[in-house]
Formats: structure tokens, sequence, C-alpha cells
């Protein structure tokens, strides 16, 4: 259970691992949240359950982490404090340092595997954008501001790689048109014409993609 300044209503969230998070506004009562949590349970049982088949659907193997449909072979080096790829190895720290340097490889990782992807979508489109940001967002995989700054979940690389291309097609579409009319989606259509297969493999497993 959390409490938020920021919230006005009870929010029950189930995350990645299958753990149930209650926010409740400054104010509200404890009770609210078990309240919350036995009026929602049939719901909770079914995300939950929907979790595990997601996370039933992408390759994992005990001791590696998956990286746009490869498996990389996690190996602990004494001395290091950065992780770092070589072939299909990922050479990590040694410890508890490892979970941090990991995550801060994907990032840098997806700063590189992004750039000439959104370069490539813009140009083709004849749009523009003023920067690319690398977040770790719950929700949302990708974003574009009115301003033509794009960001992107680094959790991304996790999944298959016309996954990753998807998004990156969706949101430099917004450059050109910024809601989701029906406009949009001829637009993505005429670039991207199988965009449904990673967008409802998105839809359907994205709660998995989590190291």
């Amino acid at each position: 259970m959390r409490r938020s300044a920021r919230a006005r209503r009870v929010r029950v969230r189930v995350e990645p691992d299958g753990g149930v998070i209650v926010t409740l506004p400054q104010r509200s009562r404890e009770r609210e949240a078990a309240a919350a949590v036995r009026e929602l349970r049939p719901w909770i049982d079914r995300r939950r359950a929907e979790v595990e088949v997601a996370r039933g659907a992408i390759e994992r193997a005990p001791g590696g982490v998956p990286l746009l449909g490869e498996l990389l072979t996690l190996r602990e080096e004494p001395g290091r404090t950065r992780a770092h790829r070589r072939g299909g190895v990922l050479l990590v720290p040694v410890g508890d340092g490892a979970a941090q340097a990991i995550e801060r490889w994907y990032r840098r990782t997806a700063r590189a595997e992004l750039g000439p992807r959104v370069s490539a979508a813009t140009a083709a489109l004849g749009a523009e954008y003023s920067r690319i940001t690398i977040r770790d967002q719950r929700t949302r995989w990708g974003s574009c501001s009115p301003t033509g700054a794009l960001a992107f979940n680094w959790r991304l690389l996790l999944g298959p790689e016309e996954v990753l291309d998807y998004v990156v097609w969706h949101e430099a579409c917004h450059l050109v048109v910024f809601d989701h009319s029906r406009r949009f989606w001829d637009l993505l259509e005429h670039h991207r014409p199988a965009y449904r297969v990673p967008r409802r493999w998105l839809r359907d497993n994205g709660a998995a993609l989590h190291l």
C-alpha cells in the first residue's frame, strides 16, 4: 500500500511480478485499500493470470537476459563496474551492483538502437524530432510531445525487434498526426502494413517485459 498526495481516488495496479499495489489519497483510511482489493479481486486474479501467460511467451533462460529476440548469457566478472556485451555474453559486476549495471546497459543500448531507427522513420515521413529520451515508465512504451520530443521505454529491448520498430513508427507518425484519428492509423499502416501484429503482441505480453 502506498499513499500519494496527487491521488484523488484509490488506485489498484498489478505489477509485472504479480504483486498488487494499492495507492491511496493522503486522507483515505487503510480499510479503503482492503475494500478496493475485495471489490476488484476478479480483475486482479485475471490480470495476474495474464501476466503469468505473458511471462511464458517471452523466452528466457536461467542466467540470461533477452535482447530484441536474442538471449544473452550473464557472466559475472570480478572488478567490473559496468555491464558490457561481448558477443552473446553480457559481462556484469559481481554481487548487488549487477542489477543496476544491467539496467544502465539496457538504457545505453536503447539509445544506440533507437537513434538510427527514429532517424530512418522520420526521414521517410518527412518529419523532424527535437530529441530522444529513454525512460522507465510503467504503463507507456513511447510518447511524442508537441515540441517533437520522443520518449521510449528501455524495456522495449526485452521484446522482439519488430515490437521496438512498431513503437518507433507509432511515435514518429505522431510527429505528422498528433492524435489517434483515422488519418493517423492510415499513415502508420501505409508505412508499416503489418503493424497490428506487434501492436497485439505488446498488448498481450507487455506486462512481462521486465528483468
